[in-house]
């Protein structure tokens, strides 16, 4: 009965381990496939991220041109003032 069960308890040990070294291997099969298709994309990656680095730096150089431009034009609004009557006012008397 005792070497039956310290049987039993050997053979779940071993199963144990063969499944152990099955999910590592495929874990690494899985990686080695993840990182090919990866590799492509990784360069989709660098190409969209200078893209959009491209970008930036044409929205800040445009954002410095025209800085004094619009800055002058909102003064020009702010402080410009034209009293006028409303069309809608009615004078009463």
């Amino acid at each position: 009965m005792r070497g039956k069960a310290r049987r039993l308890k050997q053979a779940k040990e071993e199963a144990q381990m063969e499944v152990e070294q099955y999910r590592r291997e495929r874990e690494q099969e899985f990686q080695s496939k993840q990182q090919a298709a990866m590799g492509s994309q990784g360069n989709l990656s660098a190409e969209v991220e200078q893209a959009t680095r491209r970008q930036v730096q044409g929205m800040q150089s445009s954002q410095q041109r025209n800085r004094e431009r619009v800055l002058a034009q909102l003064l020009g609004m702010v402080c410009e003032v034209r009293p006028q009557v409303h069309p809608n006012y009615r004078v009463t008397v």
